[in-house]
C-alpha cells in the first residue's frame, strides 16, 4: 500500500536524496548494496491487479455507438500485460497510459535526469504534481527497476517475472434457438486458455486459445507470440501475432486508444508505440508473421511482414470475373454451417516499413504499408460505397511527428493511399498551468482515403469521409475538484451507411468530479450528440436524412466506509430522438457493492432499468472474472444482477466464479436470431482458475 497521504513530502524528498547519495558510493559499497537491493525489492509494493472496471468507468462512463468496448478492454489489458519501467520509459510510452498530463511527464523525466533512476514507487510522491490518486492510477501499468536489479538477474527464462496459466469456462444456462434447433455445431460452453511467460523489456512468450459457445473445435481461435527486446542493437523482435502503431494512427493504429471521452485532454493524442505482441480474443485486426525494430543510433528502423487468413463470404464470379468478397467478417463466430464455410476463405499479406528519427524534444517518422488479398475486395453496389476501396492490393504511405516545447506537445500525421485519397490529422495538448489543461485536434479524411489498419480520432468508426475539429479542457481549481469537457464539430462530405446525404453534426461533454474526503467521491456528467440519420419507416421514394439527438445524463457516488468495503451508486438517463418524432427515454439505477473478507473478494450489482426501446438503451460496464469483459446493453424493463467472487487458495492458485441474471418484464423472449432465448430471463455463469508457476 502507498504511504499515508498525510506524510510530510519534505521528509520523503530528503529520504530519497539520502538514498541517491548512498547509491553514488556503490563502487565502494558493492557488497552492501547487493544486500540492500534484496531488502528494497522485498519492501516495494507489489504491482496490483488492474481494476479494469474502475479505469474504463473513469474514461468511458457513457456509451458511444462508435466504440467497440471489447476492443478497448482487450487493448487496455495488453497495456497492463506489458508494464513500463519508469526508469527507462520515454515520453511517448508515458503518454500512452493516458494517466499523466504534459507537466507530470516533464516533471518525471526532469527528476530522473537530475537525480538518476527511481528507487521505488514511494519516490513518486517527491515529484511535483504527483498526488496519491495519480500514483494509484499508475501502479497497474508500471514497474521500477534499479541498475543493480538488472545486473543481478540475467536476461533469461530463469529471470521471468510473470509466468502463469489461466483456464476459464462460461455458459448461458438457458438454451438459445441455435442450440434448440441444432443449428450450432458445438457445445454451449465458451472455453478459454491463456499462457504467459515474460520479463518486461527482455522477453515474452504468449499463447491464447478460445472456443465460443456453439463452436465445435476446441482450438477454433488461437494466438501465439515470442518477443525479444533490447538485445544489443535489436530493440524489438516479435515472431507470431503482433500489432503495430506509429504516429497518430492514420496507417498503423493498433493498440490502446481512447479518443473522445471524459478524459478530455490527454486521450486525443496517440503515442508512437511500435511493435506490440498480440494476445487478444478479437479474431481480426492483428498481423501474423515477423516484425523487428533495429536501433541505428538516432533512427529506429522497423520492418514487418504478415500472412494471415481472414473470414469472408467469397463469390466465385463467372467467366472472366475473379473471385471477390464484399467485406472481412469480424465476429469470429464459427457455429453454424454457414459461419464455418466462411472461415479463413481469403488470404491477406501485409508488408511495412517505418523509420523514426529521434531528437531531444520529439521525433519525425515515415511509414509505408502494403496490403494484398488473393481475391478482389468489392463493396456492395450502393451509392454510399462509390468511393470505397475496390481491388486486390493497396498501399498507404505517410509521415508523422511530435514536438514538445515548454508545456505544449504538438503532434501530427499525413498519409496518402493508392487511390490518391489523403488523410491529415494534427493538434496539440498543453498544460497552461498546474490547474488548466487544453487540447486541440483537427482532422481531414478524404472520402477515398483507404487505410485498413488506421485508428485515428474520428466520429465514425473508420478514418474516411470526415472532417472535424475538437476542443478539450480540464480545469482543477483544487486537488479534489476537477471540471472537464470537450466540444467536437464534424461533417461528412459524402454519404454514409444509413445516411443518404452529406451531413454534419456536433458532440460535447461536460463533467465535474469531486472528492469530498478519503471515503466519498462524486461525479456527474452530461453528454449530447447531434448528427444526421435516415428517417426510419419513411414512405417517400427516397430516404430523408433528419437530425438525431442523443443525450446522456449520469450521476455517480462512491462511498468507502471501510478498507474492505466499497459502495457505488449510479443513476443514468438516456434519450434519443429523430427530428419531428417522439423522444425515446431510458433510465437505470445501479447499486454496486465490493467486499473483501481475508482471501475472498466479492463484487456485486443490482440494477433496475426501463427504456422505451433499443434506441435509448443503456450500456453498463460490469465486474467480471479477471481478463474477461462484460459491457451489456440494458433495454426494455427489468432487473439485472450479478455477483463475482475471487478466492486466493495460496500464492500460486487463484479462483474466480461469476453468476449474472437478467429478468425482463412484459417480454416472452430475449435476444434475436439464433441467439434468441424463449423466456423472459437469461443467466450466465463463469468459472476461472489461474496458476502462477
Amino acid at each position: 500500500m502507498l504511504v499515508d497521504q498525510k506524510r510530510d513530502c519534505d521528509i520523503n524528498y530528503a529520504t530519497n536524496q539520502f538514498l541517491k547519495a548512498f547509491l553514488s558510493l556503490k563502487m565502494i559499497l558493492t557488497g552492501l548494496l547487493v544486500s540492500f537491493s534484496s531488502i528494497a525489492v522485498a519492501q516495494a509494493p507489489p504491482r496490483p491487479e488492474i481494476n479494469l472496471d474502475e479505469f474504463i468507468q473513469r474514461v468511458f462512463p457513457m456509451q458511444q455507438e462508435s466504440i467497440n468496448y471489447e476492443d478497448v478492454y482487450e487493448s487496455l489489458f495488453q497495456l497492463y500485460q506489458n508494464p513500463l519501467d519508469l526508469n527507462t520509459a520515454t515520453y511517448e510510452e508515458l503518454s500512452a497510459l493516458y494517466v499523466l498530463s504534459v507537466i507530470q511527464i516533464k516533471n518525471l523525466l526532469a527528476h530522473r535526469a537530475q537525480y538518476g533512476n527511481l528507487l521505488s514507487i514511494y519516490e513518486l510522491q517527491a515529484i511535483n504534481g504527483f498526488d496519491i490518486a495519480t500514483i494509484q492510477q499508475l501502479l497497474p501499468f508500471i514497474v521500477i527497476k534499479t541498475d543493480f536489479q538488472l545486473r543481478e538477474f540475467p536476461q533469461s527464462l530463469a529471470g521471468a517475472t510473470d509466468h502463469y496459466l489461466v483456464l476459464r469456462a462460461s455458459q448461458t444456462l438457458e438454451p438459445s434457438k441455435g442450440f434448440v434447433q441444432d443449428k450450432y455445431q458445438g457445445s454451449p460452453q465458451q472455453l478459454y486458455l491463456r499462457y504467459r511467460l515474460s520479463k518486461p523489456k527482455d522477453f515474452q512468450i504468449g499463447l491464447l486459445a478460445e472456443k465460443d459457445a456453439g463452436e465445435k473445435k476446441y482450438l477454433d481461435f488461437y494466438s501465439f507470440h515470442v518477443q525479444l527486446q533490447n538485445k544489443g542493437k535489436l530493440k524489438n523482435l516479435v515472431l507470431g501475432d503482433y500489432q503495430v502503431q506509429f504516429g497518430q494512427g492514420l496507417i498503423c493504429g493498433a493498440g490502446f486508444f481512447l479518443g473522445k471521452g471524459s478524459e478530455a485532454v490527454t486521450t486525443v493524442r496517440r503515442s508512437n508505440m511500435g511493435i506490440r505482441p498480440y494476445g487478444s480474443l478479437l479474431e481480426t485486426g492483428y498481423f501474423r508473421g515477423a516484425a523487428a525494430t533495429y536501433d541505428l543510433k538516432k533512427v529506429d528502423l522497423t520492418a514487418f511482414y504478415s500472412f494471415t487468413r481472414r473470414d469472408a463470404s467469397v463469390d466465385e464470379g463467372n467467366g472472366e470475373q475473379e473471385q471477390y468478397f464484399s467485406s472481412i467478417l469480424s465476429s469470429g463466430y464459427h457455429r453454424t454451417t454457414t459461419e464455418i464455410a466462411r472461415k479463413n476463405q481469403i488470404t491477406e499479406q501485409n508488408m511495412g516499413l517505418n523509420a523514426t528519427f529521434r531528437f531531444n524534444n520529439g521525433y519525425i517518422g515515415a511509414t509505408l504499408l502494403h496490403t494484398q488479398f488473393n481475391a478482389v475486395l468489392m463493396r456492395k453496389p450502393r451509392l454510399y460505397n462509390i468511393f470505397e476501396f475496390t481491388g486486390k492490393q493497396n498501399t498507404v504511405v505517410g509521415a508523422n511527428f511530435t514536438y514538445t516545447w515548454q508545456n505544449f506537445n504538438f503532434f501530427g500525421e499525413a498519409a496518402r493511399s493508392a487511390s490518391g485519397g489523403v488523410g491529415i490529422t494534427g493538434g496539440w495538448v498543453a498544460a497552461l498551468n498546474r490547474q488548466l489543461e487544453w487540447a486541440i485536434h483537427v482532422r481531414h479524411y478524404d472520402k477515398d482515403f483507404h487505410s485498413f489498419y488506421a485508428n485515428a480520432l474520428a466520429e465514425g468508426t473508420r478514418t474516411i469521409n470526415e472532417q472535424g475539429i475538437y476542443w478539450g479542457l480540464k480545469y482543477s481549481p483544487k486537488r479534489n475538484l476537477v471540471f472537464s469537457g470537450f466540444y467536437d464539430r464534424f461533417r461528412f462530405p459524402w454519404l454514409k451507411y444509413l445516411v443518404d446525404a452529406p451531413s454534419q453534426g456536433f458532440d460535447y461533454l461536460l463533467r465535474v468530479a469531486y472528492q469530498l474526503n478519503r471515503k466519498v467521491s462524486f461525479y456527474a456528467q452530461y453528454h449530447e450528440e447531434q448528427k444526421g440519420k435516415n428517417l426510419p419507416d419513411n414512405t417517400t421514394p427516397t430516404d430523408i436524412v433528419v437530425n438525431t439527438i442523443r443525450q446522456n445524463i449520469l450521476a455517480n457516488m462512491d462511498y468507502t466506509p471501510a478498507r474492505n468495503l466499497k459502495l457505488q451508486t449510479r443513476i443514468q438517463v438516456n434519450t434519443f430522438q429523430y427530428e419531428g418524432k417522439t423522444k425515446s427515454v431510458g433510465f437505470a439505477i445501479m447499486q454496486d457493492i465490493e467486499k473483501t473478507i481475508k482471501r475472498l473478494s466479492l463484487k456485486g450489482r443490482i440494477a433496475y432499468f426501463l427504456t422505451d426501446d433499443y434506441d435509448s438503451r443503456i450500456y453498463a460496464f460490469e465486474n467480471n472474472v479477471l481478463y474477461a469483459v462484460s459491457f451489456p446493453a440494458y433495454y426494455g424493463k427489468g432487473i439485472r444482477a450479478y455477483l463475482t467472487g475471487s478466492y486466493s487458495i495460496n500464492s500460486r492458485i487463484d479462483l474466480w466464479a461469476r453468476y449474472a441474471r437478467t429478468q425482463l418484464k412484459n417480454q416472452t423472449s430475449i435476444g434475436s436470431g439464433n441467439d434468441e432465448i424463449n423466456g423472459n430471463h437469461k443467466s450466465d455463469i463463469s468459472l476461472q482458475l489461474r496458476y502462477k508457476f
